[in-house]
């Protein structure tokens, strides 16, 4: 008897594998527009309308907002800086309870015409800082060092209110922080937190942003090599999820590392937050020029 011939056939699971989608763009998403040396002194040469400019963070608790306060400073001062308290542990409470106005420096004893807010994060839970808060906050009525107080907001005899604030007492941008690697498991209640931030922002025509932190955390091809983030499908995916979810247009969302464990200097990493301050500035300034229009 012959023996029987019998050719191996694929398996319908090896026959309908899906071809994996490549985590690297043959294009980047973004191009960047100059070198950091043009940046860093467009930004340190920077003189607004008013003495300074005032920046507020929000955003989700453990999101890196002290941490990205502290990344500014450092890249004004090109050396290890905190100027701003950090907590290493997330807890799922907010680290900061109070108004912290935090007057950045390009050098020592030398004031930079930028003044960045920290506020109590939002949390999922009940508790954080209130709606109310922030919008008093928008409007230049809390006065540094003020407490929140997550079970009620400020009240007009507070001492920590104050009555009658000038344009330089405003919020002139809003910088919302999200951290990459948590921002697609964030839960609803806290993105419907951050639209009324921001929809109360709107009202008041003050421009908003998005600094997205923890890009290396989010995307391996970025923790290998920061420079690869506008190539990176992973963190343009992530960008994508924070526009439609707070509503803010792509071209002001800025993927950021913040330095968070390096103590020297890294020009990567400054390059992608000097690209961030240096919008967020303009944003600001154009904002303060036109409420001085206003009462001309």
């Amino acid at each position: 008897m012959g023996s029987r011939l019998s050719t191996s056939s694929p398996s319908s699971a090896d026959v309908f594998l899906p071809v994996p989608e490549p985590a690297v763009l043959t294009e980047p998403w973004r191009k960047m527009d100059c070198g950091i040396d043009e940046i860093l002194h467009e930004v340190k040469e920077f003189k607004p309308n008013i003495e300074a400019l005032r920046i507020v963070l929000y955003g989700p608790t453990g999101a890196g907002k002290s941490s990205f306060i502290n990344s500014l400073q450092r890249v004004l001062l090109n050396r290890n800086a905190m100027i701003a308290l950090e907590n290493s542990t997330c807890t799922g409470t907010s680290f900061t309870k109070k108004m912290n106005i935090h007057k950045l420096k390009k050098g020592r004893g030398v004031p930079y015409p930028l003044e960045i807010v920290d506020i109590m994060g939002l949390q999922s839970a009940d508790g954080g800082i209130k709606e109310e808060d922030i919008i008093r906050a928008f409007e230049g009525h809390i006065l540094d060092d003020y407490t929140f107080n997550p079970v009620g907001a400020i009240t007009d005899d507070n001492p920590k209110h104050k009555k009658n604030p000038t344009l330089s007492d405003k919020v002139h941008c809003l910088v919302c922080v999200l951290s990459a690697d948590s921002v697609s498991r964030m839960e609803n209640n806290v993105f419907e937190k951050m639209k009324q931030v921001r929809e109360s922002a709107s009202l008041l025509g003050i421009p908003q942003v998005i600094v997205m932190t923890r890009v290396d955390k989010a995307c391996e091809l970025v923790s290998q090599d920061l420079k690869k983030i506008y190539y990176s499908k992973k963190i343009k995916e992530k960008v994508d999820v924070c526009s439609v979810n707070v509503g803010i247009p792509l071209n002001a969302i800025y993927p950021v590392k913040n330095y968070s464990e390096s103590i020297t200097q890294d020009l990567v990493i400054d390059m992608f937050i000097l690209t961030a301050l240096r919008d967020i500035l303009n944003f600001a300034s154009d904002y303060v020029e036109r409420e001085l229009e206003k009462d001309d």
